[in-house]
């Protein structure tokens, strides 16, 4: 028999997608397994952010199948990059944004609601910039913001791009083991590196090419292992 644990968080099956006319994923099989982090690699252009949108439901796909395990809204956290400094908005008004999906027209958020904001802003050690604007705080900051975000949704679906890019050691660190820890907790991690270092924490490792799946499975196989010969540049050589 097998168990609800057995049963991918999400299943591609000849998927393609893309962008007006232009085709970015092309005949994608693939499964994203529950309970773990995966790590999405490959080099700039392979379409790792297009398979994130894909995921979250964001980009449709133009042919194939895509299958959630469950139907809960997944929570996409993406680039600090696409966000822009104009948004007048603090750090917890970014952070409760990732409760409206739960809030119905004229709703008011509910005392649960505001828990899971102040919940997250104290797990990604943001709560002392809460009245801070966002374009005031730093690119770290942000990113962390960002993630305490995706983190009050509540989803057990978590879609990260690039969420330690450009940042230094000790922000990389703290992101990798928050996801480590929901992971743990109960949470599908699925986040898009360039960082190999956090690849190889990972549960799994998907690694696109041209827009295509190169490899799919365990870390050390697919990064250290027989397979290396088959990895994309420029993790190849390292």
């Amino acid at each position: 028999m097998t168990g609800p644990e057995q049963v991918p968080q999400v299943s591609l099956r000849g998927v393609s997608a893309g962008y007006a006319r232009t085709v970015v994923l092309s005949q994608l099989d693939l499964d994203i397994p529950p309970l773990t982090v995966t790590a999405v690699m490959g080099p700039n252009g392979s379409g790792k952010s297009t398979l994130l949108g894909l995921l979250a439901g964001v980009i449709p796909a133009t042919s194939g199948t895509v299958v959630h395990r469950t139907g809960v809204r997944p929570a996409f956290v993406v680039q600090r990059s696409a966000v822009t400094d104009a948004l007048p908005l603090t750090a917890r008004e970014a952070v409760a944004m990732g409760r409206w999906g739960r809030l119905g027209p004229f709703r008011r958020p509910s005392s649960e609601d505001r828990r899971a904001v102040e919940s997250s802003m104290e797990r990604l050690d943001v709560a002392d910039l809460a009245e801070r604007q966002l374009g005031e705080l730093s690119g770290g900051q942000r990113q962390r913001v960002l993630v305490a975000q995706g983190l009050a949704q509540g989803a057990d679906l978590l879609l990260l791009d690039e969420p330690a890019g450009a940042l230094d050691n000790s922000a990389r660190e703290t992101i990798t083991r928050i996801l480590d820890e929901v992971a743990a907790e109960g949470v599908t991690v699925v986040q898009a590196t360039h960082d190999i270092t956090a690849a190889r924490r990972a549960g799994h490792c998907l690694l696109l090419d041209g827009g295509r799946v190169v490899a799919a499975g365990p870390p050390p196989e697919i990064l250290e292992g027989t397979e290396r010969e088959r990895l994309p540049q420029p993790f190849a050589r390292r």
